[in-house]
Order: C-alpha cells, then sequence, then structure tokens
C-alpha cells in the first residue's frame, strides 16, 4: 500500500482498528526467554504462559513466536502437560528481544470488506532500553507470516514510534491514551509530534475521530505511562477505570485526576461516557520494588476475558466487575503475582489478530 499522499492513508481506504472485543483470528504471544525481565524467576513464567494458552485456546489459535524449534519443542511440551490445546497453537521461529508483544507487534486494521493491513509502528522499546533491533522486525514478520499487507506510518517525514499498550479503542471511533506516556519529554518516543500530530496520525491510520487525553499513568510502569494499567473500553461508551480507595497510597490522587478527566468526556457524537471504576490491589512489592499490579491489564479474547489476579482480596470484586460487564465471555482469573515481576501482566504480552 502506498504511504505519498493523503488519499493514500488507511483510514481514507475505509480502515479502522477494530476493538478487542471483535472476532479473532488469532492472538499473538512470544515464549518468555529472557531473565532480566524475571530476574530470579524466570523458570517460573512459562508455567504462567501454560495457564493463559490453555484459557485462550478454548476459544481461539494461539501464533506462537520462538527462539528457535528446540525453544519451540519445549514450549509445546509445557503447554501440553498444562493440559493447553496444543492443536490451536502455532509455532514460529523468530528470536525476539522480549516478549511483550502488544508493544511490539503489528496493530491490524480492517475494512468494511473483511481485509486487513498490519501497522509496522517504529519500537525503540519504550524509549528506555538499547536493545529493540530483533523485536522491531516482529511486524514484518507477523505480516508476511499472516499474508497482509504491511504499512509503516509515517507523519511528516518522520517514522513514528508507537506502542500497542498505549493506546485503547472503542473501534468507533474513540481512542484512550495518557499526556505522560506521548507527549512528555521523558522516555520521548517522537520528539518531533506534539499532540495534534498525534491527533492526525491515529486518524490517518487508526480511523480515529476523536482522542481522549488522560493525565498519568500508575506507580511502578516502567512504560511512562501506559493506557492498558489505567483506563480500558469495554463498550462503545463505556471504559472502566482503575480507583485507589486508600488516601495514602502514591495513586490515589493521580487515578482520581483520570477518573474525574473520564466523567467530564464525551464521544465524538457529544454523548457523556459511562465510567466503571475498577479497583486497585493493594500495593505489590517485590525486593524494595512497587510493581505495576493492575487488573486493568485484563485482555478479551473470543468468548473469553482473561484478567490478571495478585493473591488479593480486590481479585474478587475485579473479576465480578468484568464478569458483569462481559456476560457473554467467561472471565477467568489468572494469577499474575510472578508474571508481574517483568513489569507487565496479560494485556502486555497478547496482541490480536482480528479475523
Amino acid at each position: 500500500m502506498s504511504q505519498t499522499g493523503p488519499t493514500d492513508k488507511p483510514s481514507a481506504r475505509g480502515f479502522r482498528m477494530p476493538a478487542e472485543w471483535e472476532p479473532h483470528a488469532a492472538t499473538w504471544l512470544a515464549w518468555p526467554q529472557r531473565e532480566s525481565d524475571w530476574p530470579g524467576k524466570l523458570e517460573l513464567i512459562p508455567w504462567v504462559y501454560a495457564e493463559i494458552v490453555r484459557a485462550l485456546t478454548r476459544h481461539e489459535t494461539v501464533n506462537l513466536l520462538v527462539t528457535d524449534d528446540a525453544t519451540g519443542a519445549s514450549a509445546t511440551d509445557i503447554l501440553s502437560r498444562a493440559s493447553a490445546d496444543v492443536s490451536r497453537v502455532k509455532t514460529w521461529a523468530l528470536p525476539t528481544d522480549r516478549s511483550w508483544l502488544r508493544d511490539s507487534g503489528p496493530i491490524f486494521v480492517t475494512n468494511a470488506t473483511g481485509a486487513r493491513v498490519a501497522l509496522d509502528w517504529r519500537f525503540n522499546a519504550w524509549a528506555k532500553y538499547p536493545d529493540w533491533q530483533k523485536d522491531d522486525g516482529v511486524p514484518a514478520f507477523v505480516a508476511e507470516t499472516v499474508g497482509v499487507p504491511r504499512v509503516e506510518p509515517v507523519h511528516n517525514g518522520h517514522r513514528v514510534v508507537l506502542e500497542g499498550g498505549s493506546i485503547d479503542v472503542n473501534g468507533a471511533g474513540l481512542l484512550l491514551t495518557t499526556e505522560e506516556c506521548l507527549l512528555s519529554t521523558t522516555q520521548q518516543r517522537n520528539p518531533p509530534l506534539s499532540r495534534a500530530d498525534y491527533e492526525r496520525v491515529f486518524a490517518d491510520y487508526l480511523g480515529i475521530e476523536k482522542v481522549l487525553w488522560l493525565d498519568r499513568g500508575i506507580v511502578g510502569d516502567d512504560t511512562h505511562g501506559h493506557i492498558d494499567d489505567l483506563a480500558r473500553f469495554v463498550g462503545p461508551r463505556t471504559v472502566v477505570t482503575v480507583v485507589e480507595s486508600d488516601p495514602a497510597d502514591e495513586n490515589y490522587e493521580l487515578l482520581r485526576t483520570n477518573r474525574e478527566r473520564l466523567e467530564s468526556m464525551t464521544d465524538a457524537a457529544g454523548g457523556r461516557l459511562e465510567v466503571v471504576p475498577l479497583p486497585m490491589p493493594r500495593p505489590l512489592v517485590f525486593e524494595g520494588v512497587r510493581l505495576p499490579a493492575s487488573y486493568a491489564n485484563f485482555y478479551i479474547a473470543n468468548g473469553t476475558v482473561i484478567v490478571p489476579t495478585f493473591n488479593d482480596p480486590a481479585d474478587r470484586v475485579a473479576l465480578g466487575t468484568l464478569a458483569d460487564l462481559f456476560p457473554d465471555r467467561a472471565v477467568v482469573g489468572i494469577s499474575c503475582v510472578d508474571l508481574v515481576w517483568g513489569l507487565g501482566t496479560l494485556h502486555c504480552m497478547t496482541q490480536q489478530e482480528p479475523r
């Protein structure tokens, strides 16, 4: 697909980013292999992945990136032992730097005819880590594997850096993000881009009519403000947002600010949003590090919603809230006490491929 003029942008050709709850062809994952992501806990993490794959393969195909064929065989063995449906798992040999495909993988856009395009945003490891070159090649590999056209989003001659975890969409023209992630000079992804530039990019490539800007992300988030630990669309005009009940907690004020912003926001037609509170677990600290534990990092798949849990009393409240919001899906808790040591959980590791 050409990118030479404004009429060549995906949205001008009828493409939009679907909501996560729209039908999937598959979920893409990358098998965990990096010791520095889970120092001292890496041997536990494949078994957490196995639980995730077990839950997903009840409802859809899982495409799994592995370092090599030997890793693929080992992963398949673990999945089999955990009773995942390995007949619905396809392994693909592609070395990666890390396993967070929400951010390094492609974002798919679709049109009314069912055509799909893989958007290949530049990835630079959250403008924080030096090793990202393998991960930056994931979208091209996925696009070729799936057999869809690939587009590299560009704005004013600048190839745009964007992570999937920094945005959330309702599939009908609305996009959520944070000023901290996209507009701050800390971990600055795209120094040339202003607020208006981002809004143009989202309109051109994702079919977005209105961007809803929240303030800051939760404490402990090394991405510097990803929306998928903070607030998520669960319907065309319904948003869940995490809230902190303890005024002494360092998340309390920033989450209150974000909730107040959401409650004053409207959709593209001027209708008010329905804002549903989602609790936060009590602070989860490991080796003196506050971890970004958040129930907002759930993932919506065909027939199921998998939700991170943290051995916390608020687990049941979060699961109940999401079960009420998704009555037609099985809401399944996955223990992420170990997984979150890698500074991410379920949404961070998954990337949907729309049907």
